[in-house]
Order: structure tokens, then sequence, then C-alpha cells
């Protein structure tokens, strides 16, 4: 981590977020501020033939995008059950909290100080406004908790909130994953969060084997290597013992059905490496 800088990974999910916004129609995120945010010469070298056609950067960028989509849909339903507070934890530079629809919801962004310093610059730089609504949560986590940057941050555990974990939990260790999913559940049982996870290589097919290691060798050669790995199964019982009563686990095949159908330009999640989970309370209301 390079001070005043966020996580080289925290760019590149940026950066396909906006590529989603310059060559894909119809969009699954609509995010007019996804090109601003990362600069305009950042969203220059996005023009490539490369970024916009090459199968592993559509699909890429089509799970960057869908995965953003769903914690949205997912915080919209437990916004229509009187949720007030939503989380985002590895906030990076999500552009939610800037264009957030709902006026009784408080935003708190959970970041490094860092990030969320160049964060702040780029914001200040594309004349983004930064509403009353959110609020950011430093954290660093080597000398920090969870809970100390929420505290800080005014959050009120004592009522209900939503999270959203996105691109985080394949660089911790499962305990420590599994330790963060029990915080959020023991600070109020109606508690919700999506977060998105990697599976095992030996899961994979001939296809899904090779997605995999080439993007866990690109991330390890920047520095942020692939930790942490869970077989489905195995992860449905550790949320239903740490106490969440309702589990959505999307694979591609759920992901492409519900976001990508009838799209004509083909664009969809492959290799079923990744997939997202939505844990929260049994009377939570689902998708139609």
């Amino acid at each position: 981590m390079i001070e005043g800088r966020p996580s080289r990974t925290a760019l590149r999910v940026a950066l396909r977020r906006a590529a989603h916004q310059l060559f894909d129609s119809p969009k699954v995120l609509e995010d007019p501020l996804a090109v601003r945010i990362v600069g305009r010469e950042a969203a220059g070298s996005l023009s490539s033939i490369a970024d916009r056609l090459s199968p592993p950067a559509r699909y890429m960028r089509a799970f960057m995008a869908v995965r953003a989509r769903f914690a949205e849909d997912e915080l919209a339903f437990a916004v229509r059950r009187g949720v007030t507070q939503f989380v985002i934890l590895g906030a990076g530079l999500d552009t939610f909290a800037y264009r957030n629809p709902f006026p009784n919801v408080r935003v708190f962004e959970v970041d490094h100080p860092a990030t969320q310093e160049w964060k702040r610059q780029r914001l200040r730089a594309e004349n983004i406004v930064i509403p009353e609504s959110v609020t950011y949560a430093p954290v660093d986590f080597n000398s920090q908790t969870l809970a100390d940057g929420l505290s800080a941050a005014k959050f009120q555990a004592d009522k209900p909130a939503f999270f959203s974990w996105l691109g985080v939990t394949m660089y911790l260790d499962n305990h420590t994953v599994l330790d963060t999913l029990q915080f959020i559940h023991t600070m109020h049982a109606e508690n919700g969060v999506v977060f998105d996870y990697t599976v095992p290589r030996h899961l994979l097919n001939r296809v899904g084997k090779l997605v995999f290691d080439a993007i866990t060798s690109r991330v390890a050669k920047i520095g942020e290597p692939f930790r942490g790995f869970f077989v489905p199964a195995e992860l449905e019982a550790a949320l239903k013992q740490i106490g969440y009563r309702h589990i959505e686990d999307l694979n591609s095949d759920a992901i492409n059905a519900r976001y990508f159908a009838n799209r004509t330009d083909n664009l969809k999640v492959a290799g079923a490496m990744g997939r997202l989970c939505h844990a929260g309370s049994s009377d939570e209301m689902q998708p139609g």
C-alpha cells in the first residue's frame, strides 16, 4: 500500500466498472460516476480493443459489475424492511454513496486510510459532491479492528444494518472471513450481508482452472495474493452455525440466469470460480 494511493486491486476493479459503462449495453450496473472516479487518463486507457473484446476481460468485467448490482439489489430489499444503515467494507472507489437513491440511508465506507484519502482527492478533482449521508470509517487493520472503526464513525450497532463486502474475502484467511461474518451477525441478529468468494481450484472444470490460474498468478505478482477459498456447502454450514437463517449462494449459471439472460452481446460471467452470497434473516424479501 502506497501512502495516498489505493491498492492496485481496488483501482483495477474501478476500471472494470468504468469499462462496463463504456462498452456494454444494456448495462447491468447503471453507474454514471464510474468513469469520472477513475480519472480521464485512466479511462482513456480503457479504449483498447483488448479491453473491449477479449473473453477474459469481458468475463471479469461482467463479474465486477454484477456483484455490485447484486449488493445494491439486496440493499433495496433491506431498505424496504426499514434498514437505514449501509456499511461498505473495503469500499475502494465504489460510487454508491454518491448516487444513493435512499434519502434515509446513511452509508459508512470502511477502508484503509490511504485508499480513502486518494478517493477523496478523486472526488474533489471531479467535483463529485460528498453527501451528508456519507460517513468515512478509516481502519488500518494492522492496528485497529472493524469494531473500532465503526464505533468511531458513530455506527449504531443496536440497529439493523446491511453490509456489502465485495472483492475482499479471497485476500483473507478463511477464519478471518468467518470471524468478520460472525461479528456482523453478533452486532444485530437482523443484519444482512452480501459478499463474493472464490471456490478452490479442484472444484473447477478445465476452463475454470485456466481462469483461476491466470487470476491468482496476476494478483500474486502485484503482492496481493489470494488466501481464502470456500467449498460452497461448507460455507453454507458455517453461516448457519453462526446464526444466519437466510442464505442465497449464486454460482455462474444462477448469476447469468438472473442478470445476463436474453442479451444480444453475450456478456456473461464464466469460469465458476467466483460466487455471490447473501446471508441474513429468514424473513428477508426475495427478488422477483
